[in-house]
């Protein structure tokens, strides 16, 4: 495995069949290692991500738009690819950073290889680096934009060039991502879920319907949603109030996203406004939980390395049981100033980050973590039965 090079080193070199690419920090430092996927070069915050599988997931995960995965598990690429295990149309992740070689597919459920997936997906990524010591990397420097280089053989290699090409490019901090990533049109859904994956078994009567708004939404989020009985639409990013209300929806959810929640409150927040004002129920995760809290006063701030993974604690205030969680969210709720309506429902018991909120005034509740969890546990999948309630008790 290659150790991260000193920053001041002057790197120029000819790829050769197992030295073909490099992974470029702005600050000059890189790591050498092996392409996978498409060969070119792709730029992107690079950020670190803990879980064990479900890496087909995450890299169509629209709330990762923009950013490069350095993958903590050492064997990817086990199980293949697949159509079902998509959470979008199309990859949204810009590359990937992995300690192996791709582990050869060996699953009755593979439709092809991870590189060939990557390469049909025009994804760049780098194998053969010690993911550890990027981590920590990460973890001591914060989160910053990356450059992954993978030249075809005999082509030179030089770092210098590649910091110089990232050195000044702005991070997500202000990035407004969610309307690049949002559906362009409204749309029904009906559940992809297989049945190998089918968890839920209850049967629901109901058929409230139930607007979607659009800021990145991940395909299993909308499942879940189905196999709840709620009848729902999707909404792009940017569609306004008497859009919505138009649907004449029984409930709002606000979806996952990516880029920074101030920068997509700007046209989001005066909408989640009026839903609460006209007492519309809502819940919504990660982003939806951030835009939720900013439009009930309460503010986000980026955080130096996010949390992005399927085993992370978070304590339920309200019952005081601990849930393993999945998590994948750059920014965060700041500390709560004791707004007279809001309740902090969950924390972080990583950090003490805020993880739910529930407001006073209102019928909306969110939550900061996945509790679709695609990949990850099933632990907090009672919050779909959470928003039925929400809803049942606001008719009645």
């Amino acid at each position: 495995m290659t150790k991260l090079l000193n920053v001041k080193s002057v790197m120029k070199l000819k790829s050769n069949k197992n030295l073909n690419t490099v992974l470029c920090f702005a600050d000059g430092s890189f790591f050498l290692g092996k392409g996978i996927g498409k060969k070119g070069e792709t730029i992107g915050e690079i950020c670190f991500n803990t879980s064990i599988t479900g890496y087909q997931e995450i890299l169509t995960d629209p709330s990762y738009a923009g950013q490069i995965i350095n993958f903590t598990f050492p064997h990817i690429g086990n199980v293949g690819c697949n159509k079902d295990d998509a959470e979008a149309g199309k990859v949204f992740a810009k590359g990937l950073v992995i300690r192996e070689d791709i582990t050869p597919d060996s699953n009755f459920r593979s439709e092809g290889s991870l590189n060939a997936w990557l390469i049909k997906n025009k994804l760049t990524g780098i194998c053969g680096v010690d993911t550890r010591a990027i981590t920590r990397h990460i973890r001591e420097e914060g989160a910053g934009n990356v450059i992954i280089a993978f030249v075809p053989e005999g082509k030179e290699i030089d770092t210098n060039k590649l910091a110089a090409k990232i050195k000044n490019l702005p991070d997500l901090d202000g990035a407004e991502l969610c309307s690049t990533v949002s559906t362009k049109k409204s749309y029904s859904w009906k559940t992809k879920t297989i049945p190998l994956a089918k968890i839920e078994k209850d049967k629901f009567s109901h058929k409230y319907r139930v607007a979607v708004m659009d800021f990145g939404v991940k395909e299993n989020i909308l499942n879940c949603l189905v196999d709840h009985g709620f009848n729902i639409c999707t909404f792009p990013a940017k569609t306004s109030f008497e859009e919505i209300m138009k649907f004449k929806p029984d409930g709002v959810f606000l979806s996952n996203g990516p880029g920074d929640p101030g920068a997509t409150g700007k046209y989001a927040v005066p909408v989640i406004k009026k839903l609460i004002e006209k007492k519309i129920p809502i819940f919504g995760i990660c982003m939806g939980h951030q835009l939720l809290s900013l439009a009930a006063g309460l503010k986000t701030i980026k955080m130096f390395q996010g949390h992005r993974g399927a085993n992370h604690p978070v304590k339920n205030l309200q019952t005081g049981v601990v849930e393993i969680t999945s998590q994948n969210h750059g920014f965060c709720v700041s500390e709560n100033k004791n707004l007279k309506n809001i309740e902090v429902t969950h924390l972080s018991l990583f950090d003490n980050t805020i993880e739910g909120i529930r407001l006073k005034n209102a019928p909306a509740f969110s939550v900061q973590y996945h509790p679709e969890s695609s990949p990850g546990p099933h632990d907090s999948r009672y919050l779909f039965k959470q928003f039925i309630e929400l809803i049942n008790n606001a008719k009645n």
